[in-house]
């Protein structure tokens, strides 16, 4: 077993996926194209957007690609970080509001 599954050079499996179903994962390429191409939002926004989402799901592959893919679309080094910081406010907003669960708990007899 692998010491680490993060790897860089780990993500060359998904090679393997392609293999076994062409069809499916190229689809999933084909609407990731799509999705972050221009639209009602700058593909910088969107991997901006992305940057952010990657750093909630905590996929070092998205977090990697999404922010290579966000600088080569403008996107500065200031904007990265405020995506970041808005990751980072949203993961423990939703830790302080599922505290009401804990709290709830606590108050019953």
């Amino acid at each position: 077993m692998a010491d680490c599954h993060y790897s860089k050079e780990s993500v060359s499996k998904l090679a393997k996926l392609y293999e076994l179903k062409p069809a499916l994962v190229q689809a999933f390429l084909d609407f990731d194209g799509k999705v972050f191409a221009d639209g009602a939002l700058s593909t910088k926004v969107k991997e901006l957007i992305a940057v952010a989402a990657a750093h909630i799901t905590q996929c070092p592959y998205c977090i990697d690609a999404h922010t290579k893919r966000a600088k080569t679309a403008g996107a500065t080094d200031e904007e990265l970080a405020e995506a970041i910081l808005v990751a980072a406010s949203l993961r423990a907003g939703g830790a302080l509001a599922h505290s009401c669960i804990a709290i709830e708990a606590m108050e019953e007899k």
